[in-house]
Formats: C-alpha cells, sequence, structure tokens
C-alpha cells in the first residue's frame, strides 16, 4: 500500500513540475555555433543542468542556426535535436540526453496482461512503438553486435522503415552481388544487386538479421531500428573445407521479374566452354543464347530476334562500343579477364535504354581490389592476356588496368609461305577503371578503354580500325530510398585504309572514316514503398559523322581527293518506369520513354520531286544549313510494359511489348558486318527505323530452383529499313539517298532454354525456330525487290540448336562439349543465261530464294585446375580443346563464276578440319 501511495505522489509531482516548466518561456537566437556551444547558452540563460557523454556531440559536424522565441523549454530542446539521434528526459532542474532512444516514466497500457508480449519458445519479443524492457532470451544465435538506426519517438507505433545498405568483402573491399539478408523476427529477404546493395522493410524497434550465402560467413546483427538508414555489412569468405563447391548464378531472377528475353552471362563459367584458338568471347558465348545468332561462322556483329546487326547496343560501363569484334569478328573485342558482368536484353528492354530496336548488351568491367594487388591472366596460342589491379588509397579506391595482344605478327613471318611474306595481321585492346569511394553518400568511377586492329594479307592495301571509349559516373546516395548517378561518356569508331600499289603509285591513297559521340546521363532509383520501385532520369547523346575522305599519297597521281560534308545529330531522351507489385502473385513493370532527335548542320541536303523514285534525275534543290541549324526532327514515344503472374511457386507465365526508336543506320552491302561499314544519321530524307514487339513466356524451376526451363514465343514489326539498289555505291557518296530503299520487316519466333546451373552435370541446351523477312515494295518498278513481297532476310536461319555441357569428373578435372546445328541462310542462285545483242546474261533467282547447306559443330574440350591450396603464388588453369572435331566442311559463303560459258559454284570455308588448342589461364 505504501509502494502505491508513493507512486501516485512521485507522479503527481512530475506533473507539476513538467507543467512548471512549460509555463516558462525561452529566446534563443543561434548563429554558426557547435552543438555543444548551443547547449551551454541554454544552460547559462536557465536554471537547468545537461548530463550527456561529451562523446556524443563533440563531432556533430553541423553549425546549428536557430532562431526562437518565447518557446517553451521543450519546444527549444526538440528544435536543437531534431536533426541528430539524441532525445532528451526533464527531471527536476535536469535535462538528460540520450542516444537513440526514449526514457520511459511509465510502463504501455496492458503491458503485463497483453497476451501477445509473453514470450514463448525462447522468441525474441519486440514491442512495436514502445520502448524494449527484455532483454533478449537465451539462444543459440552469435550477435557480432547492435546497431541502433535513427531515434526513437512516441509515435511510431505500427511502423515500418527502410534499412539499406552495402554488402562488401571484408577482406578485399569489393561489393558483393547475390548475398541474402534476412530477418529473424520477421519474413521479411532481399536480395544485394551487383553494386552490392540493398533494401529491405523492417518494423520498428528490435530486429535481428543475418546474412546467407554459401561463400561466405554468415554475418548476424541486432538492429534497433527507429527510422529510415544505413547499414553497411562487411562478410569474410568462409575458407571451411567443403565437399563440393557450387557457384550458382541469379536464382529464382528469371522465374521472379517481370522481364522477358533476358539473360546474364556467366563470365567466370566461359573459360569451361571450348572456343577456337582457345579464346574466351562473351559474344560467341551469347549466340549459344536461343535468339542471337550470326550469319556465319567468323562472322562480326549478330542478329537478335530477327534483327539487322546495326540494331544492338552494346554498351562497356555506359559507353557505346560500335564494333566489338577483332579481325572481322573471329575474337571479340572485350576482354573477358576484365569484365564482371554482362546482361542481355533481347526482350523487355528497360526505359533507359534507347538508340537500337532489338537489343541492348549491357556489359561492365570488374572493380579493382582495394586493399591489395591481385590478378589474372593467360596465355594461348594467338594472344596474350593480363589484368592486374592495385589499391590506390587502401581501402577506398583502386585502379584496374588489362591488357590483351596478338602474337598473329610473329606467327605469319615464321610461316614458310612465299604468298604470306608481306602480310601481316594484329590487335590489341586495353581497359583502364579507377574507383573512389569519396565518402557514405558518394563515389566515382572512370572507366578508358581502346582497341586497335591492323592486317594486310598478300595485298597492297593495309586495313586499320579502332575503338575509343571513356566514361565518367559519379554515384550519389540522397537517402535510404533514393539514389542517382551522373554520367558522361565519350565513343570513337574509326577505319582506314592505306593503298600502295607498288608497281602504279599514281593510284596509292589514304582512305578513312570515323564516328564519334558524347553522352551525358542523369539516372534516379526511388525504392516508394514494398510495391513501388520507380526509376526515371534523362539522357542526350550528340553524334558526329566524318563520312569520308580520300587523299591521294603520292605527288604524282591520278586521283583526285574527296571529303564527303560531315553529318551531326542530337539525339534526347526521357524516361519513366515502376516495378508495381500489384500483389504476391503478379508483377508489372511500366515504362516510358520519349525520346527526340534532331538532324543538325551545318550541311547540304538535297530536296526531290515528291511522287517519284529519289534519284539523280529528280532531284529539285539543294539547301545549305549553318551550324547547329535544324535540318529535320523526329521524335516517338517508346512504352515498355511487361508482367508476371505466379501460377504456383515455381511456375510463372510473363507478356511483354516493347516500341524502340532508332536514328542511326549502318550502310553495308555485305551480308555480315565488315569493318569498313558505314554508319548514317537520319536526315531530310531518311527516316528513323521503329519497331514493335509483343512476348509470352512461360517458366519454371526444379530440384530446388538448380534446373530451369523456359519457353518464350515472339513476332516484331520493323519499319523504315534500308536497303540497297543493285550496284549501289556505299562509299564516297555525297547523296546516299538515292541509292537507298526503305522496306519493312517481320519477325516471328519461340525460344526454348533448359538450363541446370550446378552439380557435375551442368550446362543448357537451347533451340530456336525463327523466321525473318524484309519487303522492299514501292508503286516504282525500280525500287521494288521481289515484286514487293516478303522474301527471306540474309540472317534468317529457321532451326537453331545449341547444346553447351560440362560434366565434372573431380574438383580439379572436368569435360566440356558445344554441339551447334543452324539451317543454312539464304542466298541467291543463278538459274539461268540469255543472249541479248550478242551478249550473254545471267539469270538470278528471286533474292535469297535458295539456302547453303546446314551448319554443324562439335567442340569438345578437357578442363584442369591447379590444387586448390589456399597460400600459393597464383592459381592455375589449364584448358585442351579442339574446335570442330568432326572436320565438317562449313560453308561460309557460296560465289559463282563463269569458265568456257559454264557457271560453278564454289564454296568458302573458315575451319574445315579440327583445329586443336592448348591455353593456359593463372590468377592471383
Amino acid at each position: 500500500m505504501k509502494k502505491i501511495f508513493f507512486t501516485i505522489v512521485v507522479m503527481l509531482l512530475h506533473q507539476i513540475i513538467t507543467a512548471q516548466v512549460e509555463e516558462k518561456k525561452f529566446t534563443f537566437n543561434f548563429e554558426n555555433i557547435t552543438l555543444e556551444k548551443a547547449i551551454e547558452s541554454i544552460e547559462q540563460e536557465s536554471d537547468y543542468s545537461f548530463y550527456f557523454d561529451k562523446d556524443w556531440i563533440k563531432n556533430h559536424p553541423e553549425q546549428i542556426n536557430l532562431q526562437l522565441s518565447n518557446a517553451s523549454l521543450e519546444t527549444v530542446l526538440n528544435a536543437l535535436f531534431q536533426n541528430t539521434n539524441l532525445n532528451f528526459y526533464i527531471s527536476d532542474k535536469k535535462i538528460i540526453l540520450t542516444r537513440n532512444s526514449i526514457i520511459y516514466d511509465k510502463l504501455p497500457e496492458n503491458y503485463f496482461n497483453d497476451e501477445k508480449n509473453k514470450p514463448q519458445n525462447n522468441t525474441i519479443v519486440v514491442i512495436q512503438g514502445a520502448p524494449v524492457f527484455k532483454k533478449e532470451l537465451d539462444t543459440n544465435e552469435s550477435d557480432d553486435g547492435i546497431s541502433v538506426i535513427g531515434k526513437e519517438n512516441k509515435t511510431q507505433k505500427g511502423k515500418t522503415f527502410q534499412l539499406s545498405g552495402y554488402v562488401k568483402d571484408a577482406k578485399t573491399g569489393k561489393p558483393l552481388p547475390e548475398i541474402i539478408i534476412r530477418s529473424k523476427n520477421t519474413e521479411a529477404t532481399a536480395i544485394t544487386d551487383v553494386q552490392g546493395f540493398y533494401n529491405i522493410t523492417l518494423p520498428v524497434g528490435i530486429n535481428i538479421i543475418e546474412t546467407e550465402n554459401f561463400l561466405y560467413k554468415k554475418e548476424t546483427r541486432k538492429v534497433i531500428l527507429y527510422n529510415n538508414g544505413k547499414l553497411d555489412l562487411a562478410v569474410s569468405e568462409n575458407i571451411n573445407q567443403l565437399k563440393e563447391v557450387i557457384v550458382k548464378g541469379k536464382k529464382s531472377e528469371t522465374l521472379k521479374s517481370a522481364n522477358t528475353g533476358v539473360t546474364s552471362i556467366d563470365v567466370e563459367g566461359m573459360k569451361n566452354i571450348p572456343m577456337v584458338l582457345g579464346e574466351r568471347d562473351l559474344f560467341k558465348v551469347a549466340t549459344t543464347i536461343p535468339g542471337i545468332k550470326t550469319a556465319g561462322e567468323g562472322s562480326a556483329g549478330f542478329n537478335v530476334r530477327g534483327g539487322k546487326t546495326d540494331q544492338n547496343l552494346i554498351l562497356l560501363d555506359n559507353g557505346v562500343i560500335y564494333n566489338p569484334s577483332h579481325f572481322f569478328g573471329f575474337f571479340s573485342a572485350i576482354n573477358p579477364f576484365a569484365t564482371a558482368s554482362a546482361d542481355i536484353y533481347k526482350g523487355s528492354i528497360p526505359a533507359e535504354f534507347g538508340g537500337r530496336l532489338s537489343s541492348v548488351f549491357d556489359i561492365r568491367t570488374k572493380n579493382g581490389n582495394p586493399t591489395k594487388i591481385s590478378g589474372e591472366g593467360g596465355i594461348g596460342p594467338v594472344t596474350g592476356n593480363l589484368t592486374v589491379s592495385t589499391p590506390v588509397i587502401k581501402g577506398k579506391s583502386s585502379l584496374l588496368v588489362g591488357a590483351r595482344a596478338t602474337y598473329s605478327d610473329w606467327i605469319l613471318r615464321t610461316l614458310d609461305e612465299k604468298s604470306l611474306e608481306n602480310s601481316q595481321a594484329s590487335f590489341y585492346d586495353g581497359v583502364l577503371k579507377y574507383n573512389h569511394k569519396i565518402n557514405e553518400k558518394n563515389d566515382l568511377e572512370a572507366t578508358g578503354y581502346y582497341s586497335h586492329d591492323k592486317f594486310s594479307i598478300s595485298s597492297d592495301s593495309l586495313y586499320k580500325y579502332d575503338n575509343r571509349l571513356f566514361s565518367l559516373k559519379w554515384g550519389h546516395v540522397f537517402n535510404v530510398k533514393h539514389r542517382g548517378s551522373l554520367i558522361f561518356s565519350n565513343s570513337q569508331y574509326k577505319f582506314n585504309i592505306e593503298y600502295n600499289k607498288e608497281n602504279d603509285p599514281t593510284k596509292s591513297f589514304d582512305f578513312g572514316y570515323k564516328i564519334n559521340e558524347n553522352h551525358f546521363q542523369l539516372k534516379f532509383g526511388y525504392n516508394l514503398n514494398n510495391n513501388h520501385k520507380i526509376s526515371y532520369g534523362i539522357s542526350s547523346k550528340l553524334y558526329q559523322i566524318e563520312p569520308g575522305y580520300l587523299n591521294p599519297t603520292a605527288q604524282e597521281t591520278v586521283l583526285v581527293p574527296v571529303t564527303i560534308d560531315k553529318e551531326k545529330g542530337l539525339e534526347s531522351g526521357i524516361y519513366l518506369s515502376d516495378s508495381y507489385k500489384i500483389s504476391e502473385k503478379l508483377l508489372l513493370n511500366a515504362g516510358l520513354r520519349y525520346s527526340f532527335y534532331a538532324a543538325l548542320g551545318p550541311s547540304t541536303q538535297r530536296t526531290y520531286e515528291s511522287g517519284l523514285p529519289i534519284t539523280d534525275a529528280t532531284a529539285i534543290e539543294s539547301k545549305q544549313y549553318g551550324n547547329n541549324e535544324v535540318i529535320k526532327t523526329y521524335n516517338g514515344f517508346e512504352p515498355r510494359i511487361s508482367a508476371r503472374y505466379f501460377i504456383s511457386k515455381d511456375i510463372s507465365v510473363k507478356a511483354s511489348y516493347d516500341k524502340t526508336f532508332q536514328y542511326l543506320h549502318l550502310l553495308s552491302s555485305n551480308t555480315t558486318q565488315s569493318p569498313t561499314d558505314t554508319w548514317k544519321l537520319s536526315d531530310l530524307n531518311i527516316a528513323p527505323q521503329n519497331a514493335d514487339q509483343f512476348s509470352l513466356g512461360l517458366y519454371k524451376n526444379f530440384i530446388e530452383e538448380d534446373c530451369e526451363i523456359s519457353i518464350e514465343g515472339y513476332t516484331k514489326r520493323t519499319n523504315n529499313l534500308l536497303d540497297y539498289r543493285v550496284g549501289a555505291d556505299l562509299l564516297l557518296n555525297e547523296n546516299i539517298e538515292t541509292e537507298l530503299l526503305k522496306g519493312e520487316g517481320k519477325a516471328y519466333g519461340i525460344e526454348f532454354l533448359a538450363k541446370k546451373n550446378s552439380g557435375r552435370l551442368n550446362g543448357w541446351l537451347g533451340y530456336t525456330y525463327s523466321r525473318s523477312f524484309v519487303k522492299l515494295d514501292s508503286k516504282f518498278d525500280s525500287d521494288k525487290v521481289n515484286n514487293g513481297e516478303y522474301f527471306p532476310a540474309n540472317y534468317d536461319k529457321p532451326h537453331d540448336l545449341s547444346a553447351v555441357l560440362n560434366y565434372r569428373f573431380t574438383k580439379r578435372y572436368s569435360a566440356s562439349a558445344n554441339f551447334i546445328y543452324q539451317t543454312g541462310r539464304p542466298i541467291t542462285y543463278p538459274v539461268g543465261k540469255y543472249t541479248y545483242g550478242n551478249a550473254e546474261y545471267t539469270v538470278y533467282s528471286d533474292r535469297n530464294q535458295f539456302r547453303v547447306p546446314d551448319y554443324y559443330r562439335l567442340d569438345l574440350g578437357v578442363n584442369i585446375e591447379g590444387n586448390h591450396k589456399i597460400k600459393k603464388l597464383a592459381h592455375s588453369f589449364w584448358n585442351i580443346s579442339v574446335y570442330n572435331v568432326l572436320g565438317r566442311n562449313n560453308p561460309y559463303s557460296i560465289f559463282f563464276v563463269t569458265k568456257n560459258g559454264d557457271i560453278k559454284a564454289y564454296k568458302t570455308s573458315i575451319f574445315s578440319v579440327p583445329v586443336p588448342t592448348i591455353t593456359y589461364n593463372f590468377k592471383f
């Protein structure tokens, strides 16, 4: 009874004291003073004393600027500590500061009588919206520390907050993707992205979170969450001896996401795939994926879902690479040892990407190691490769340098072949990347790339071409929900032909071409809540093209110098997209992009008579445009919509629609992409390409998400495709529009993929049935092809089967196999001849009416890894492979020669015999 009476008296006295405090008013004018000085001022102006730990405020970075007039002490303190993690409690003439939490002078109502607050089965008790009065009960969980995020207030009951941050390797500081963050007292989970970033929704109060990834030790952390906040986690590599090491990719991502037609290449796994001359090749691996093809073996460029080779956007750290191949397509120009990831979008192209119709190859280079020197390299039959990473400021910044070069010139010189003694063929490429973490909210990334090719095989011409790229990215975290990046990139591609005729130097010349682009981007991501993830941004790209020049190189020459006027164009875009989780089963990605293009001067543009073919004979006048004067504008809305619905927990169905515009065209009269192909901007007479694609797919996972099967169908329509008149002259043509034909395309197909991600036997089986057609129709017979009817495109291959398999005998020994089958590509055959005016002429079939023989190839390889000791100078990996084991003489092309009045067909092949290779790779 006495205790009850004493408690009542204390509470009454507290109410009286509080009432007296509220009656007294204060006036303060704080200007650019520290928090500590502000507290001292309050003590001097009042008869109250503060009690706190000075370490809490001595490093407080913000200067106080606060004006208060006739305010209560509680109002003053609330304003003073608003942007800090400090709370206060007033008792008598004392002001007690606490960090994060609140001092309570009474328990919540019905606290002891509330059944839900009673602990059961040794579980952790969390009272939402109230202080934590109970300690954690005895459990077996490891606790690596307590983190307090934000500060408590009395209105937080029932609220949830966003906890975000980065997960990094404790030793190297590298961001770690695919780390699961799991809450033990709720069902909330999150997975880190490629930058190691995560975002998870948790209730107010105590939360126990833990990381999960079999390669890293489990990290458990107690988090007391009072507001949105940031918590970075560092995990250590799990070096315990394992019975089997299984590296899984983005498990369930294909099943769960709303995107159709998206594939991620396992860059590290490429080492097990047999390739020609032992070269790891990102793009060759990509062509084994359903929906991605090439026109032939050793050809540059690739065709995605019935698209042309110029309709693929290839990005390296946000910068464009125009020609991603070495030596006519035999080798990739992307260094595999410097590559971290590659995502391919052949459907459901995100709204942030624009300027191409068919696909986006989003390739990212590795970040350097900020803690120690490390590297990777390889030695093969024709190339040597080395990538080295070193810290610049330990723990904060790093530099990665990668270089690759061929020694094929040395090989050619050693051959005992008279016809090749003056030949040369070589290439090299290099990448340089710098990463710097400025602080918790800002980071910087800079990438430089350069590649160079030159070749001259028993001729008087020396061909050179190179890519140059630079990109700079500044990333900023505004708050736990909002992130953004500012990106600038510059890309350049050029080629040069030096022709030197020894027996007739008067015909020697230098011919060249160059395209340059500067690209500016602002990208933002905003996690509104659990159901909405919003991305938005703007971009602008300036194209500058030098269409070509020809300069005689001899003093006495019969050639006339030629220089084609430069081209300039500005392409801009704005986008907004939302990933909307409508329910647990239904996910919707809705994006809208608006693109705008302006062809700019200086330029001279022809106008032609309307209703007549565009030829030299129908030209009316030439218009002159000044520098940066707008010649012609084009624009369009590009909706990107996709949806996923779970039929069951391991089966989903998806549908998507994409609209895309492309303001750039590749001019080529070859079947495949060539280094000397030129790019042409849309202008007064050439309209941009545009396409509409619909996709529908079904996806299923098996055996604890270790296996996946998918089947996707698509249909696509394309407008304003460019083709060429027979005998068109595309180089150094001032009025190129007179050589062009405008048409439309249609494509459709169905793609099947079965993939096993781990186990002794792993790999994938892909099959595609697809068709791609072109129609060149006009009211003028001169502009028609095949009477204006649809005909197969040069890259139309209905059946495409790929099997890529790897079988692991032990931890160190494995065998790999590739099998590829494709329908032969279309070709136009001569079908007869006739005589007219004492001259004999050949009659050809309709365009692409026939086909070359079907293509198939089997490759085998054996992979040998060095021992797995942790402490050793370098870890080695040997690959012994045979390309084209069956010696299949697959035709690359067929050409026709008239001899003695007869037309004879001949075929060319690239690799018609088995090609054995041994490569050695190492990592340190």
